[in-house]
């Protein structure tokens, strides 16, 4: 936690209301995303109870297991989910535009550019909280390994078709969200906790109702007085005002209204079951009917505020001018989404249980490098991030009070600037360090030459110029200009690189051996009710 946000931190408390840390979004927010509200039972992990999802705020659709331990109600809740989520991410599969990539020619082993296709939008999930990413983790690993009717006719308990393409989906969704500044998949509590400081800890900040109340109380109430009626006000049966966001359900809610709603529901199943006649059958299923849209009523009572609190959120959000980055990380969803398209399309099988040794690798390199990344473009970006950094020493920012004209030596000597800082600012720059400036979106270097008392850097500028023996206009800073140099790289380099798979040595889980295939998921007791 940065000095900016723990300071935010006691100002809310000392307010009763959240402060802004940053002044722009740093995050990409779809015109129109799909919001995915999950609820699950209690007692078993990842068993679905129900959901509101969809891309409309004022027409969700509701889907419900009325008896979750039933395996085709479950079947049959993630059939129903794919046909709302597949539909949503075919129709931004389907639009695409000309893009360049830079690509290893096999013959001759150059990188050359080529003409390929690029996904013009890329669609966007957004669940509650984090818990919401653990479950959609969850339901595309217990998914995409489901054997259908068609690929094998002799599985027991066969997946509904479009089953195992979902879980494809959300793994490939929930994996990029691994990814830091990544906004495939977003837990709407990670964006409003990037961009607003509230006076209770993070784990309290999960608590969608909760964080609202901080961000925006209501009228003469404080943040910590709302947020504590979110967390804990009933009403008269008990039940919570402001249910949690997700996916766990309250135990008095689970005691007192689920469990009898189910039960009930058993009992009009085993009674329509033994029905002799049509008539009984008649008269059991208008019972089981009607204890079916209990449930519905109750997941819906439990869900639908959270649907609300969700876009309400993404109102506030959406406020907030989006930050010059965050287009050009969306790009690198978009082929990200791309490039899992062309996976699904060209027939390769569902990503592995566990990743090989290289591929573990580079998924390491990929987010340790983004989060580098990350850092340096929000800081960028936004002025109360940069003040952060400049706390830290990481960053200084001030007037230039002097420029001198310097020459590097050699045959062809080009153009070595001195510019003279003048900064309140406590850098942790050590003699010849390399420092960098944004300079028309790209990084300028210079080294620091030396320090003077008052706080004054003599730094002399490398690059960005031009190739002519004079500077270009603009180049160099001038006397009088306010600056702001960085000693954090802006743009971060690739790692080493790592052999292929096939090429990874023994002691790494490569050969000798040829890699067994995934088998299907094992039918277990508690998949037969």
């Amino acid at each position: 936690m940065s000095l900016i946000t723990t300071l935010a931190r006691f100002e809310a408390v000392d307010s009763g209301r959240a402060q802004a840390v940053a002044t722009v979004r740093h995050r990409h927010l779809s015109a129109r995303p799909l919001v995915f509200v999950p609820l699950t039972t209690a007692g078993e992990t990842g068993a679905p109870l129900g959901a509101l999802v969809g891309t409309d705020r004022d027409a969700p659709r509701l889907l419900v297991v009325p008896q979750p331990r039933d395996r085709d109600l479950r079947f049959g809740f993630l059939a129903d989910l794919a046909d709302v989520v597949l539909p949503y991410i075919d129709a931004h599969a389907e639009s695409v535009e000309a893009a360049e990539r830079t690509e290893t020619d096999p013959e001759t082993g150059k990188r050359v550019k080529v003409e390929v296709e690029l996904c013009a939008d890329a669609p966007q999930l957004i669940v509650p909280s984090r818990a919401g990413l653990d479950l959609v983790r969850l339901l595309g690993r217990s998914t995409r390994f489901r054997r259908t009717a068609e690929q094998d006719p002799e599985a027991p308990h066969p997946a509904p078709p479009h089953i195992p393409l979902l879980g494809r989906w959300l793994t490939h969704y929930g994996e990029r969200a691994r990814v830091p500044g990544s906004s495939l998949l977003l837990a709407l509590t990670d964006v409003l906790s990037r961009h607003w400081a509230t006076g209770q800890s993070s784990l309290e900040d999960q608590h969608l109702g909760a964080l609202l109340a901080w961000i925006d109380p209501p009228e003469g109430t404080s943040g910590a007085e709302a947020a504590r009626a979110a967390e804990l006000a009933r009403d008269a049966d008990g039940q919570l005002l402001c249910p949690p966001a997700g996916p766990a359900t309250d135990p008095a809610f689970d005691n007192k209204l689920l469990a009898p709603a189910i039960e009930r529901y058993d009992r009009a199943r085993a009674a329509l079951a033994a029905a002799e006649d049509a008539v009984a059958a008649d008269d059991r299923l208008a019972a089981l009917t009607a204890a079916e849209r209990e449930i519905r009523d109750l997941v819906a009572s439990r869900t639908r505020p959270t649907w609300d609190a969700v876009w309400r959120g993404l109102d506030l959000l959406r406020e907030l001018p989006q930050g010059a980055y965050a287009e050009e990380r969306w790009t690198r969803d978009r082929w990200s989404f791309t490039g899992h398209r062309d996976r699904v399309l060209a027939g390769e099988p569902p990503q592995p249980r566990r990743d090989d040794a290289v591929t573990a690798a580079n998924k390491l390199a990929t987010r340790e490098r983004e989060q580098a990344r990350l850092e340096a473009q929000e800081a960028l970006d936004d002025p109360l991030v940069m003040a952060g950094r400049r706390l830290a020493g990481e960053a200084f920012a001030g007037e230039v009070i002097d420029v001198v004209m310097a020459y590097s030596e050699g045959k062809r000597p080009s153009p070595r600037p001195l510019v003279t800082v003048r900064t309140d600012d406590r850098p942790q720059a050590a003699e010849r360090a390399k420092v960098y400036r944004s300079l028309g979106g790209r990084p300028q270097s210079a080294e620091v030459v030396g320090q003077e008392a008052g706080g004054v850097l003599v730094l002399r500028v490398l690059d960005k110029m031009g190739r002519g023996k004079e500077p270009e206009p603009g180049s160099v800073p001038e006397k009088g200009d306010r600056i702001c140099f960085t000693l954090f790289e802006h743009e971060q380099r690739g790692g080493a690189k790592l052999p292929d798979p096939e090429e990874t040595p023994w002691t790494h889980g490569g050969p000798p051996g040829e890699p067994t295939p995934e088998a299907p998921d094992a039918v277990t007791e508690e998949d037969v009710l």
